[in-house]
């Protein structure tokens, strides 16, 4: 630099922070006598070598060093290898994301320097320091300042990880991160919580199945699956404990399967066929109309994906329990359209806005005081919402808090969710399907 003019935008040191594959380097551009910029690159024997020959010639100068960076990265791909939950496939698909992507730096609060690959998020970085923080993360704060957990990273931003011990590793977080060390917990974790789960449906379908004078067995089990269109028991079990089967209508199962004939009242009215049923509810129009004539039909709005005006829904004709109104995004609504659809409704919202459904809110934050004040003031005050109850929990400086409350529709619903996301210290804001 003393004979050629540098270009300092185009300075690379590689040696204070090596690459987490092991190359170390000084990468400088200089202006050249025939004005062209020539790009020099300075490095020892050892680290030319490395460069050259890759990660076998790291070995030949290990002893004379201690645990270099690339000593942490076989560690990482040690750990990954050894989970016990991973598959060959999605070791390699995590695996060679890695291997051909930038990288960035980034610090801990403490000044601590940690390597990630360049389009690393915040919730990245808080697997990078630990499984345990960031199965835990909730939010983080970058040079002071408050992001979600999709926030993506830059070089040289100073990284702080906010976390509750009441969270848990969600699927959709597989969208945002991209380190194999972060998707491998991620997907561990749902694992296992997919099991645990699983085994809390088998009880809940055990004691149904009890009720229903039936036997969980090996053939009643086959045949509920394919019943449902499900694969795996796993599976079933699962989605049993998550309500998105709701256990009230293997009664359907069960009567196919003559398991609740004692249980049929003595007297009955004369029965009505449900091609007549359902030309009572419609009357001269296609669709039944949800919010007029409440008190001349027989209908409820399903709890497994709780809907509101403004939803796309149908209505389903139970064998004793009216008719069931259903999101068309409900996830059991393929399985009654395929299954049933001589039993599927039209439905649609009447405009009246008086009309106020309850709808579910979920909620967390910095626990900051006036924070709950804010809350209420903007559904109260501003949006003029009523509520039937609210719950807020802190710990650790972060509160979750979860709102029912009565809305016209999803516009209305929507709205209240935008308004509370500009509430200062607000981490996230969603819909809770069922109440």
């Amino acid at each position: 630099t003393d004979f050629y003019h540098p270009n300092p935008d185009r300075l690379r040191d590689w040696i204070s922070t090596p690459k987490a594959n092991g190359y170390e380097s000084l990468h400088t551009t200089v202006m050249g006598p025939g004005g062209k910029w020539v790009e020099v690159q300075i490095r020892s024997k050892r680290m030319d070598e490395i460069a050259e020959k890759g990660y076998a010639a790291h070995w030949k100068y290990k002893e004379s060093s201690g645990e270099s960076a690339l000593d942490e990265w076989i560690k990482k791909i040690r750990e990954l290898l050894e989970n016990p939950d991973s598959n060959a496939l999605d070791f390699i698909d995590d695996f060679k994301l890695n291997l051909f992507s930038d990288e960035m730096f980034v610090f801990t609060p403490k000044g601590e320097l940690k390597t990630l690959p360049g389009n690393a998020t915040a919730l990245d970085f808080a697997f990078e320091i630990h499984s345990d923080v960031g199965s835990k993360c909730i939010g983080a704060k970058v040079n002071h300042k408050l992001v979600p957990l999709s926030h993506k990273l830059r070089s040289g931003d100073q990284v702080e990880i906010l976390t509750s011990n009441k969270q848990t590793p969600k699927e959709d977080w597989l969208s945002y991160v991209v380190t194999a060390k972060a998707k491998s917990k991620i997907k561990t974790a749902l694992k296992e919580e997919k099991k645990k789960l699983a085994e809390d449906g088998k009880e809940i379908l055990e004691r149904k199945f009890r009720h229903l004078k039936l036997e969980l067995n090996h053939e009643n089990l086959n045949e509920l699956l394919a019943y449902y269109k499900i694969p795996t028991s796993l599976e079933l079990f699962y989605r049993v404990a998550k309500g998105i089967i709701d256990v009230q209508d293997l009664k359907e199962f069960a009567i196919e399967k003559g398991g609740i004939k004692a249980r049929t009242p003595a007297k009955q009215d004369a029965p009505v066929s449900l091609e007549q049923l359902v030309k009572n509810v419609r009357g001269s129009s296609d669709n039944l109309v949800i919010g007029e004539n409440l008190e001349r039909i027989d209908y409820k709005l399903s709890p497994c994906c709780n809907p509101i005006p403004g939803d796309d829904v149908f209505g389903f004709i139970t064998v004793n329990e009216g008719i069931k109104i259903h999101r068309v995004s409900c996830p059991n609504a393929i399985r009654l359209m395929s299954n049933y659809a001589y039993r599927i409704v039209k439905a649609k919202w009447t405009n009246q806005q008086q009309i106020a459904f309850l709808a579910g809110v979920r909620l967390t934050g910095l626990d900051d005081v006036g924070v709950v004040n804010k809350i209420s003031k903007v559904i109260s005050s501003e949006l003029k919402v009523n509520m039937r109850s609210i719950s807020i929990e802190s710990n650790d400086g972060i509160f979750e808090g979860k709102i029912m409350l009565f809305v016209h529709d999803t516009a209305h619903l929507d709205k209240l969710i935008k308004k509370l996301k500009e509430i200062h210290g607000i981490l996230t804001v969603g819909r809770i399907d069922a109440a």
